[in-house]
């Protein structure tokens, strides 16, 4: 798989297509909203024979924090170290060295991020989030 961090190579349309309709966590979501979202975002694109198959991104302010955001693999694709290797990229990226903190949620992925060296909160009782997972539902998200 060829990684790239170019945002003009990333298949916005597919990317739409697969988090919009597969994920939990981005169901429904608009594409002009994750147009948005990818604008201000570190996004590395994997590709087999010049295809898109698997992406992630990084919300960042790159110098304290990054939040890992948006990962997957096309079904496809998948069982070929193909997530392991888009993540291992995103982190090794130049931009987000010397982080303080990476954060991400997950529900079923915890082994392959522990196999990076990710970590269940050490305090959980000190994060908090202000969640709104219907917002793609109403009719003004702006």
């Amino acid at each position: 798989m060829r990684i790239s961090t170019d945002p003009g190579e990333l298949d916005i349309a597919l990317i739409h297509g697969f988090l919009s309709r597969e994920t939990y966590w981005a169901r429904s979501i608009p594409r002009d909203t994750l147009e948005r979202a990818l604008a201000h975002s570190i996004c590395v694109g994997g590709y087999v024979d010049g295809a898109q198959v698997a992406f992630a991104r990084a919300v960042t302010d790159q110098a304290t924090f990054a939040y890992l955001a948006d990962v997957f693999v096309l079904p496809a694709d998948r069982g070929h170290g193909h997530g392991r290797a888009i993540v291992q990229a995103l982190m090794d990226d130049p931009r987000l060295q010397g982080l303080r903190r990476w954060h991400l949620v997950t529900r079923d992925m915890q082994a392959l991020y522990a196999s990076l060296g990710w970590s269940a909160l050490v305090e959980p009782a000190l994060h908090m989030q202000r969640h709104d997972p219907d917002v793609y539902a109403r009719p003004m998200h702006a």
